[in-house]
């Protein structure tokens, strides 16, 4: 998920994208422990697109604080 599609998303979907991809991030967690996934890589880029929807909700706080 792009930065930029993140941006249209409201702030209620954001918080429910970062749940849904934390339960995503932790079942892959847990099955790499019991078993190699086919795809290591998608434990981070679940990380990175977290930490993305976490920052592009922590920039729209900070600018409603500004106004």
């Amino acid at each position: 998920m792009k930065a930029s599609e993140i941006k249209e998303l409201t702030d209620k979907e954001i918080q429910e994208r970062i749940q849904l991809e934390t339960e995503t991030l932790a079942r892959l967690n847990m099955n790499h422990a019991v078993s190699p996934l086919d795809n290591p890589m998608k434990i981070k880029e679940a990380r990175k697109n977290i930490a993305r929807l976490q920052t592009i909700k922590r920039q729209r706080e900070l600018n409603q604080n500004q106004n």
